[in-house]
């Protein structure tokens, strides 16, 4: 089972409610960045990890921060404590996100793409 159906299963019959939306989010942060999809793949598999508990914490932010009976969470806060929550590194910390470009395509491969 890849993170994406790991995610899914776990939205499974919560659409539209807070968990389903971190999934969401969670699986567009995986298809931007490979290297997140294998972290968020291993913590998927342990109980104190799903999406369910990630939204417990969006939730706490957002009650710290409520304005008499509202809450929001912008989206880059929501990405920011997605990412904290499944040790996810920053977009820039990531690096290149796409495969290394196939010999003899005439792109310049970077290095940094092997590590």
């Amino acid at each position: 089972m890849d993170v994406f159906e790991m995610i899914a299963a776990q939205q499974k019959g919560k659409e539209n409610t807070a968990p389903w939306m971190v999934g969401e989010q969670l699986k567009d942060i995986c298809r931007r960045e490979p290297l997140a999809a294998e972290l968020v793949e291993k913590d998927l598999a342990v109980k104190e990890m799903s999406l369910a508990e990630c939204e417990k914490k969006i939730k706490a932010w957002a009650d710290r921060h409520k304005k008499g009976s509202c809450a929001v969470v912008p989206p880059n806060v929501a990405e920011g404590i997605i990412r904290k929550f499944y040790g996810i590194p920053e977009a820039k910390e990531n690096g290149p996100s796409r495969a290394p470009a196939p010999a003899g395509s005439g792109d310049i491969i970077d290095i940094t793409y092997f590590l």
